[in-house]
């Protein structure tokens, strides 16, 4: 019985501190992907640039990450490999990918393509999440 309740207030504690941790992560952009290999840039700006890591989050369709590159102020670019197949169904998220924190973002460009059949399932819907410094 002492061993049911100590699990029960661990489990409580693991999902207060996770629930907490989502208020740093907030929306960048949100975009369509079309069911060729389409490239989309993002601009930063204001307190979007002050993020420290980023992901993205699949809304709709299935999603398959190709590339995605971060330019800098300083113009140096960052090529970010993809953990994993690369591959996002509705609801998954990718891994979170770490921005260099000693310089500011310019804009990040993604590269990826929607997978399935475009006469029966919708394009793909996604967000670019960051989380704050």
């Amino acid at each position: 019985m002492l061993n049911k309740k100590i699990v029960i207030i661990f489990l409580l504690l693991i999902s207060v501190s996770l629930s907490s941790q989502d208020k740093n992560w907030f929306t960048i952009a949100k975009k369509d992907v079309s069911y060729k290999t389409d490239k989309d840039v993002i601009k930063l700006k204001g307190d979007e640039k002050n993020i420290s890591q980023f992901k993205l989050k699949c809304i709709q369709g299935t999603l398959k990450i190709k590339e995605i590159f971060i330019y800098y102020k300083d113009k140096s670019v960052d090529d970010k490999k993809i953990k994993g197949t690369g591959v996002l169904t509705k609801g998954m998220k990718s891994f979170t990918i770490n921005v260099d924190s000693k310089k500011s973002i310019d804009r990040i460009e993604l590269s990826y393509e929607a997978v399935g059949n475009m006469l029966i399932t919708k394009r793909a819907k996604i967000e670019l999440i960051g989380r704050k410094k």
